[in-house]
């Protein structure tokens, strides 16, 4: 009898442990499945001050996201695409500026969001442009506080925000891979201009910046892809590049004839199970066509493809979201 008192305590306290057990894996559970749908809709655009006084009176509470985004590309994208109004640069300052103070992640920009952003910031292609990979240009590093308004030049305006914004906001869309293809093909496009624009006798620092900032530019675009993906299991990781590269192609039929038109050709030669691992070298291969096109000694031409190589890498590192 003494033996059979003695084991009756311990009995009891392990099904109380157990039972303890059970309560915490519920609880774990629920918040695996619930706690990571929490966020709020529309990203909360909707009940911002800042958002509803910039994009206009379309925005209030309880409208659809859908609705949310077309009211963002109305307010932030003029009639003649690439030229901007000083609202319509604030309107889209402060959409990035909000989203991109909520996090990384694809759940910072809500699902029916992500396209009508990408259509928003493919308007501003020579803006997203240097901010993903300006080294020189000046305005974007000082008018990026989310206080400093957009600003006036070329006969357009203009807007910049903060590197970690941007790179949140660009994360959140690429979840999409059709809106990612969106704003890689912009790059390619924009990266292309700005190499055929070099003069033919520039030396040095105005010889190598342009490939530089076109290949970073391309680089934190691949770290971010990266970062979409190891999310993803196998399968869907799969699926997620083959509609990206699937986008890029069929960007060619609308790109016009030159630097950027040549490279799609030339992806577009590639095997299909290739076409993604030479997005990873892009900024490499068009800084070769174009060298090429110059004909450019072979020295100058391989110590600037050394250089450019660099800087995608350099960028690509650089992405930690």
């Amino acid at each position: 009898m003494p033996k059979d008192t003695a084991r009756r305590p311990r009995s009891a306290t392990a099904v109380f442990a157990l039972g303890i057990c059970l309560a915490l894996l519920v609880g774990l559970g629920a918040w695996l499945l619930l706690g990571r749908e929490s966020a709020p809709p529309c990203s909360d655009l909707t009940v911002n001050a800042r958002v509803q006084k910039s994009v206009g009176e379309a925005v209030r509470p309880g409208m659809s996201c859908q609705a949310l985004g077309e009211a963002i590309v109305k307010a932030s994208v003029g009639d003649d695409q690439g030229n901007h109004t000083l609202a319509q640069a604030q309107a889209l300052k402060d959409v990035l500026t909000t989203l991109g103070a909520q996090g990384t992640g694809g759940g910072a920009v809500d699902p029916a969001l992500r396209r009508p952003l990408a259509v928003a910031l493919t308007d501003y292609a020579p803006d997203l442009h240097a901010m993903l990979g300006g080294i020189t240009i000046e305005d974007f590093v000082t008018k990026a506080a989310p206080e400093a308004p957009p600003w006036e030049s070329d006969g357009t305006h203009h807007l910049t925000v903060l590197t970690d914004t941007l790179r949140n906001v660009v994360r959140g869309i690429a979840e999409d891979p059709d809106a990612y293809a969106m704003l890689r093909l912009a790059e390619t496009r924009t990266t292309g201009q700005r190499l055929t624009a070099v003069p033919t006798d520039a030396k040095e620092y105005s010889l190598s910046v342009p490939p530089t900032e076109g290949a970073r530019a391309l680089g934190v675009l691949d770290g971010i892809a990266d970062s979409v993906t190891r999310d993803l299991d196998e399968k869907q990781a799969q699926e997620w590049r083959a509609a990206v590269v699937d986008g890029v192609d069929d960007g060619r039929t609308s790109t016009e004839r030159g630097l950027a038109a040549t490279w799609l050709d030339g992806l577009h030669g590639f095997p299909e199970e290739q076409r993604y691992e030479r997005l990873r070298t892009q900024g490499v291969d068009m800084t070769r066509l174009w060298t090429e096109h110059r004909n450019m000694d072979g020295p100058t031409r391989q110590g600037l493809l050394a250089e450019v190589e660099r800087s995608a890498l350099t960028a690509y590192r650089e992405v930690k979201v």
